[in-house]
């Protein structure tokens, strides 16, 4: 059963070390290959920009971008599966691009899973487009690897 909140009832919140507990929980219900508590904590060391979109102390979704010279990569972006469907990944791409823009980037890159077209569907509705391949990019099943497609938008 998903809940239902609307646009005004969330803000963004920087993520730290101490919300990985609830970020692991959210990432490994939403993905069979999630990140692992390493990849997180690494990426907060680095100082990638790291978002939570939370309402009434839950968190809805989060995202990590890493910023290049002109650039911006999104990394992961998850919304909790109990909360998807309600629009959250759109209003963090949204917020993304703002913060990439004050940036000074031209570019908002990301890879996607070639199989995961709800994703691709979201990003091409933001403007994103569909630039490049990798090949076995992405972790699957029985130790196997599935593409990706790389997406860019123009900022």
């Amino acid at each position: 059963m998903s809940a239902v909140l609307r646009a005004g009832e969330a803000q963004l919140e920087s993520m730290a070390g101490v919300h990985l507990p609830e970020v692991l929980c959210i990432e490994r219900a939403a993905y069979a290959h999630p990140w692992s508590e390493m990849n997180f904590r690494d990426a907060l060391s680095a100082g990638y920009q790291a978002q939570m979109l939370v309402a009434d102390g839950t968190v809805l979704g989060y995202f990590i971008a890493m910023k290049g010279v002109d650039e911006v990569h999104l990394l992961n972006i998850t919304v909790n599966p109990a909360y998807q469907g309600q629009g959250w990944a759109r209003m963090m791409l949204q917020a993304l691009t703002r913060w990439a823009r004050g940036q000074g980037a031209q570019w908002l890159w990301l890879e996607a899973r070639v199989g995961n077209t709800r994703a691709i569907q979201v990003y091409q509705s933001q403007g994103f487009r569909r630039v490049g391949h990798r090949k076995a990019y992405y972790p699957a099943d029985n130790g196997s690897r599935e593409d990706a497609i790389v997406m860019s938008l123009k900022l």
